[in-house]
């Protein structure tokens, strides 16, 4: 009984073994894959189909969240056990080529029939290269500009959105006026850095001097950004409040709180769904105005890269091209509504006919990276508490771009020590 049990149950094992094997190869190549976010969510569906078509290759997906994901990678990092590939944002590819920890990627798109460098916004293509070399493929790509109601622009007395400084002032001042004192023309949450960056990023002087070695916040570009930024707040045009004052950034825009947003993609999904119909139907996007004409944007987004320690870099690579064809990014646009990088797939039904999304394709055409230092996050942020004190009243705005400075200063002392004692360049 005993044997015949046992001859059953080796049965069950292989047929269950045999099972499990169908389709997936069991000398197939694992190539482990770290994503975040929403990505990391629905890529299994991406992943599934490349399995298909790729039946020597198993992609082994690890979901990290945004919020741990930057320290989980540098633990990685320092204990040798970075995957092979990964979902990186676009400002921390200074940092990690910094550490040495990625896989340069000009031989491959060289050789490559999928990835066409000609195809991508060049912008957003530039986030991905450091000191001269390719270092990231964007997967999806991100920037900021203005959503607004047309309904109450219109009841304003202006039919277009802005396209200078000067055009967007007069327009601020008389959707104001026309508001009353309970609402306002603009959000801009004081908590938030990107607003500003936005506005800085139109100037033609550097955010960073000295090749990234020193602030430049004190030049006469930064100072105009930020004197245009405080007279959002001290004109009453903008409230004095941050994100965690704001309950419903969608619900305030649908009863008529503000008119003006800075946002990115993301924000066309939530709209869609949060918005009453009556809004919706009012709600449109445009480009960032800039000081003296059309202005320009900050590339953002996320970009796969390969790490240099990987031993299954070619299977890694395969998985990239895939993730960058027309057809996976298209999906991904339905699945979590991300922007593709590539000029091409904009032309699909689904983009060209999103009355909310074209605007972000004209921006995308002009659009700057922010200063490829591994410290930018820090000073970010710096740059975000200076403001918000110049702008509550705690500091005065002299004081506060020389603060700026010093403070920047003291975050790159670092880099200024590394940079000068590496051996220069042959």
């Amino acid at each position: 009984m005993i044997a015949a049990f046992a001859r059953r149950f080796a049965v069950a094992c292989l047929v269950t073994l045999g099972l499990a094997g169908c389709g997936r190869s069991d000398d197939a190549t694992v190539v482990r894959f770290w994503a975040m976010g929403r990505e990391a969510e629905v890529v299994g569906e991406l992943i599934a189909d490349f399995e298909r078509t790729h039946p020597g290759v198993r992609i082994d997906l690890q979901k990290l969240p945004w919020t741990a994901a930057h320290e989980k990678l540098l633990t990685a990092f320092a204990g040798d056990s970075l995957p092979d590939l990964c979902q990186l944002g676009n400002t921390w590819l200074p940092e990690f080529a910094a550490l040495g920890a990625l896989e340069p990627l000009d031989a491959y798109v060289a050789k490559s029939g999928v990835v066409d460098a000609s195809d991508y916004f060049p912008g957003i293509w530039d986030t991905n290269v450091v000191d001269e070399r390719l270092l990231g493929v964007p997967w999806y790509v991100d920037t900021r500009l203005l959503f607004y109601r047309r309904d109450l622009l219109a009841a304003a007395g202006f039919d277009a959105p802005p396209r200078t400084w000067d055009e967007w002032r007069r327009m601020l001042a008389a959707i104001k006026r026309n508001a009353g004192a309970d609402k306002y023309a603009v959000l801009l949450p004081l908590d938030e850095f990107e607003p500003l960056l936005g506005l800085a990023i139109q100037q033609s002087d550097p955010l960073l001097a000295e090749h990234g070695t020193r602030g430049n916040f004190d030049s006469t570009g930064f100072r105009r950004a930020l004197a245009f930024y405080v007279e959002m707040f001290r004109e009453t045009w903008a409230p004095p409040m941050s994100d965690t004052q704001i309950a419903n950034v969608w619900f305030e825009l649908g009863r008529g709180f503000y008119t003006f947003y800075i946002s990115g993609p993301w924000n066309i999904v939530e709209f869609k769904k949060r918005l009453p119909p009556e809004a919706l139907a009012e709600l449109r996007t445009a480009p960032l105005p800039g000081p003296d004409g059309a202005g320009v944007g900050v590339g953002g987004g996320t970009s796969l890269v390969l790490f240099a320690q990987s031993k299954r870099k070619a299977a890694a690579w395969q998985f990239v091209e895939y993730l960058s064809r027309r057809e996976a990014q298209l999906r991904l646009h339905a699945l979590t509504g991300d922007l593709p990088p590539r000029r091409s797939v904009w032309a699909d039904p689904q983009l060209a006919g999103d009355t909310l999304a074209h605007a972000f394709r004209e921006q995308l055409e002009s659009v700057r990276p922010a200063p490829k230092v591994p410290e930018w996050e820090r000073i970010a942020n710096t740059m975000q508490l200076t403001a918000e004190r110049v702008v509550r009243g705690g500091l005065p705005f002299d004081e506060g771009v020389a603060a700026l400075d010093a403070q920047v200063d003291a975050i790159l002392e670092k880099r200024r020590w590394m940079l000068a004692r590496q051996a220069p360049k042959p």
